[in-house]
C-alpha cells in the first residue's frame, strides 16, 4: 500500500500522513500504528499467531453450520438445532458464545423468516417453505469466530429465493471492499446501493463488529453509508460483515422476549456473516463457506 505524503494518513486520525504517522512503521507491521489505533478507535491489531487461532476458532464454527444444514428438515424443531449445535462445539474442546452472553439463554441464535436476529430456540416446529438463519459463534482457545448463514427449509417460494440471494450478494460484495487503504464506509456503501437497487432494505439498528480477543470488539461495520467514510482499514484488522436484509421495510420491533428482533411489516428476512482479516494483500475470510 503506497501512502503520499499528502494523502490522509491510514491511522484514521483525520490528519495528512505527513503530519501524522510519516516515519513510524508502515501501515500493518505494528509499533506505533498499532498503538495509535487502539488509542484512536480502540481496534486491537492482530498478529499472525492471533490470527491463526481465530482461523481455528472460524474452521470449527463452519464445520458446525455444514452441520447444521445438512440436518436441516421440516419438523424439527429450533431446540433441535441448538442442540446439535451445543454438543459439537462442546464435544470440540470450544465454548458457544451466545450462551449466559448478556443473559441469552441458548448457545446459538436461530431466527426464522421474518425474525431479523437474535432468534431465541425453543419449541418452534420448522416448516416446509420456512428459511432459517443459524448464527454461530465459537469460543475454541479463547479465541473468537462468528458467522452464520441463512438456509432453505423444504422447497421455498420465490420471495425466499429472493431475499436469501440478495443478502447473500450483499456479503459478498461487501466483502470485496475489504482492503488496505479502504474504508469501513466503503463496505456499507456497496452493501446498501446493491440491496436497495433490487428493492430490498437494510436494516441499521445491527451492525458488524470486531472480533477475536472477544465477542464484540471496535470498530462497528455499518451495512449502509458513504464511500470513503468511517475508519481506514490497515492489515491485522479483524471483524465481522452481516449484513440483514429485509424484503419490505426496514423497520424493526423486539419481542417480549427482549432478544429477538422483527420485521415491522412482516417481511422476510435474511443475513449472511463471515469473519474477515484485512491483509496487505486485500482481505482474508476466517469463516469461509462459498457465496
Amino acid at each position: 500500500m503506497k501512502i503520499g505524503r499528502n494523502d490522509p494518513c491510514p491511522c484514521g486520525s483525520g490528519l495528512k500522513y505527513k503530519h501524522c504517522c510519516l516515519g513510524k512503521k508502515k501501515p500493518g507491521t505494528g509499533g506505533d500504528l498499532k498503538d495509535t489505533y487502539y488509542r484512536r478507535h480502540g481496534i486491537r491489531l492482530k498478529n499472525a499467531d492471533d490470527v491463526e487461532k481465530i482461523r481455528r476458532s472460524g474452521r470449527l464454527t463452519v464445520e458446525i453450520l455444514e452441520m447444521v444444514a445438512r440436518a436441516l428438515r421440516p419438523g424439527m424443531t429450533t431446540e433441535d438445532i441448538n442442540t446439535l449445535v451445543h454438543e459439537h462445539t462442546i464435544a470440540n474442546g470450544a465454548i458457544p458464545a451466545p450462551l449466559n452472553y448478556r443473559g441469552f439463554p441458548k448457545s446459538v441464535c436461530v431466527s426464522v423468516n421474518d425474525e431479523i436476529c437474535h432468534g431465541i430456540p425453543g419449541d418452534r416446529i420448522l416448516e416446509d417453505g420456512d428459511i432459517v438463519n443459524v448464527d454461530v459463534t465459537s469460543i475454541l482457545d479463547g479465541y473468537y469466530a462468528d458467522a452464520n448463514r441463512t438456509f432453505f427449509v423444504g422447497e421455498p417460494s420465490a420471495d425466499a429465493r429472493k431475499i436469501v440471494a440478495v443478502a447473500q450478494e450483499c456479503l459478498r460484495r461487501g466483502l470485496e471492499m475489504v482492503k488496505p487503504g479502504g474504508t469501513t464506509g466503503d463496505i456499507g456503501w456497496a452493501i446498501q446501493t446493491y440491496a436497495e437497487g433490487q428493492g430490498c432494505s437494510v436494516v441499521r439498528e445491527f451492525v458488524g463488529h470486531g472480533v477475536g480477543f472477544e465477542f464484540h470488539e471496535p470498530p462497528q461495520i455499518l451495512h449502509y453509508g458513504r464511500r470513503g467514510g468511517g475508519i481506514v482499514l490497515v492489515p491485522g484488522m479483524v471483524f465481522t460483515i452481516e449484513p440483514m436484509i429485509n424484503l419490505g421495510r426496514r423497520e424493526l420491533y423486539i419481542l417480549d422476549n427482549h432478544w429477538t428482533a422483527v420485521t415491522e411489516d412482516g417481511s422476510l428476512s435474511a443475513q449472511f456473516e463471515q469473519t474477515c482479516l484485512v491483509t496487505p494483500e486485500g482481505v482474508e475470510v476466517l469463516t469461509p463457506y462459498p457465496l
